[in-house]
């Protein structure tokens, strides 16, 4: 049942990822459309690289380097993924561009763990 509380949110916000990728022509029809998509993608990716910190740590006995790189590297794949899938869908691209802006997300949540903890470094 623990695996389950720690994997299954992970599990569903990749879904909900997946979904909204498949959207053809996603716009907010706002003003600042640009902006926004782009700050959801580095929102939607520091919310997934922390479900999957809290599902490794809850899961494995690693050390702190591995609790985070493990989880970015997983994000970054899944953002790399999530541009091919986008790929096929008609009135979406793939974008490295998308890429490296889902990578600010991960490093975000880097940058924040690291505040709370009191450490900016990898070794604590």
């Amino acid at each position: 049942m623990k695996l389950f509380k720690l994997w299954f949110p992970v599990v569903i916000w990749a879904g909900i990822i997946f979904y909204f990728s498949s959207i053809p022509d996603l716009k907010t029809g706002l003003e600042y459309d640009f902006f926004l998509r782009k700050l959801a993608h580095i929102t939607e990716y520091l919310i997934f690289t922390f479900l999957l910190y809290r599902a490794f740590s809850g899961s494995f006995n690693m050390n702190v380097f591995r609790f985070f790189m493990y989880p970015a590297a997983f994000s970054l794949l899944y953002a790399i993924s999530d541009e091919i899938h986008q790929y096929f869908v008609l009135g979406r691209s793939c974008s490295a561009q998308d890429v490296l802006i889902d990578s600010i997300g991960i490093i975000g949540f880097y940058i924040l763990i690291r505040i709370k903890k009191g450490c900016l470094c990898l070794t604590r």
